[in-house]
């Protein structure tokens, strides 16, 4: 189990201090948009940059805020991708039985919010926005689980991070089936080729972290120009990394042992400088540390801070700046409530429900210290969409008034689920014991 929880442990911790800094800048935006410089943030994002040779066709030109949402957000959709293959092959999904409750939360998260979403929106205009309600943003969950200090049991982290996973693959397949339109095909044939390559390469035990970037940049270009978001590309190739190791654990003790006792025995030639050996035995353990780690844990490890502490608050910047104002809304009024609605009650609802349900029928085993009023608790916390639901809102609309009403939709949702969240689990968990 701890080989399991450790990796676990190490994302919770990581999510949960990005999840102050994603606050902070949130906030930021927000109120730059709403000031008397509110026209500089609309003429950054939307400023025109280009990538290539101008005068040809070999270049590519996109406003900011596009290199952010297509570029950018593929590295985050790529570590995503690389943090399931991770918990199906060796974590919280490895089996049925393990899985099975988040499984279960997931599609009560996914299917409740879009039911009553269709419910409330029914006959009116934004009706191709039903995918933003079913999201939920980890990082401002384990946020607030952070506020509740030590009282919070490890079950409940990782039930909502098991299952926030597990949306996001259904958010993921969403945005590829119902949010991409004139598809290329003969585009995904030619990236489905170079995938299927890599994998099989992967497959073999041949890994080589250059040509992937290579592979993996052809893969996202020809998913951008095919009519399929371009993040796809990028949970594709997190699924081609290998997560075998070249050297186990007990192979790399007996290296570092050996050429830690070798450094020892060979004096320094001067107080500055090391002998011809200890230098050799100091290649050796930095070559044996590169093959402990797998390919997959190395890059999520490598990755998961960038994506954190820069990407997401980035994304965050270019798309939280909502004026928070009804003037200009006319006709998408009942959107921003619709979305709230169908973010808090929907999430709190099927979450809860569909773990209930779970685990009466024995399909799956409530966590560890956790009892079904806490479950309650992490359910209304499902409801803080933020950062997957204003994605998927970039591509549901084009109109600036439904995008508008959508992002103001998300944010009043978010806050009502994470403060009712937060209520809730305050009031269920006992106040750590003194030591």
């Amino acid at each position: 189990m701890k080989f399991i929880s450790d990796p676990l442990k190490s994302f919770i911790k990581l999510e949960t201090a990005s999840s102050i800094i994603l606050f902070l800048v949130s906030i930021f935006a927000i109120i730059w948009a709403n000031s008397s410089y509110g026209y500089l943030y609309e003429e950054i994002w939307y400023k025109k940059f280009t990538i290539g040779f101008i005068n040809t066709d070999f270049h590519l030109s996109k406003s900011l805020i596009l290199w952010i949402n297509d570029g950018l957000m593929a590295i985050f959709f790529f570590v995503i991708g690389l943090e399931v293959k991770r918990e199906i092959l060796a974590g919280e999904l490895t089996t049925l039985r393990k899985a099975s409750l988040p499984i279960f939360a997931a599609i009560g998260g996914m299917a409740f919010p879009i039911l009553i979403f269709f419910f409330l929106n029914k006959g009116k205009v934004g009706m191709e926005g039903w995918g933003v309600p079913m999201a939920t943003d980890i990082a401002f969950t384990l946020g607030i689980l952070k506020l509740l200090g030590k009282r919070v049991p490890l079950g409940v982290k990782i039930f909502l991070t098991a299952f926030a996973i597990v949306d996001d693959i259904g958010a993921v397949l969403v945005i590829a089936i119902f949010y991409s339109a004139n598809i290329q095909w003969d585009l995904i044939g030619y990236a489905m080729i170079l995938f299927a390559g890599v994998s099989f390469l992967s497959y073999k035990k041949v890994y080589s972290q250059y040509l992937f970037f290579i592979i993996g940049f052809i893969v996202w270009l020809l998913f951008l120009k095919s009519g399929v978001h371009p993040t796809i590309a990028g949970i594709l190739m997190a699924f081609s990394i290998p997560i075998h190791r070249k050297v186990n654990v007990s192979e790399y003790l007996s290296t570092v042992k050996k050429q830690l006792s070798i450094f020892r025995e060979n004096e320094a030639t001067s107080s500055q400088l090391l002998s011809n050996d200890q230098i050799h035995a100091i290649d050796v353990i930095e070559s044996c540390s590169e093959k402990v780690h797998s390919p997959l844990q190395n890059l999520e490890h490598t990755l998961h801070g960038w994506v954190s502490y820069l990407i997401m608050p980035i994304f965050a910047l270019a798309n939280a700046g909502v004026i928070i104002s009804f003037k200009g809304l006319e006709g998408a009024t009942h959107l921003v409530f619709n979305i709230a609605a169908a973010l808090v009650l929907g999430n709190t609802i099927g979450i809860f429900l569909m773990s209930y349900i779970a685990v009466k029928l024995k399909f799956a085993d409530l966590p560890e210290s956790v009892n079904f009023k806490q479950l309650l608790g992490a359910g209304m916390l499902g409801g803080l969409g933020f950062t997957m639901s204003l994605f998927i809102a970039n591509l549901a609309y084009e109109e600036e008034s439904l995008v508008k009403a959508a992002k103001m939709g998300i944010i009043i949702g978010s806050l009502i689920a994470g403060l009712l969240g937060y209520l809730v689990l305050r009031s269920t968990l006992k106040e750590p014991k003194l030591t």
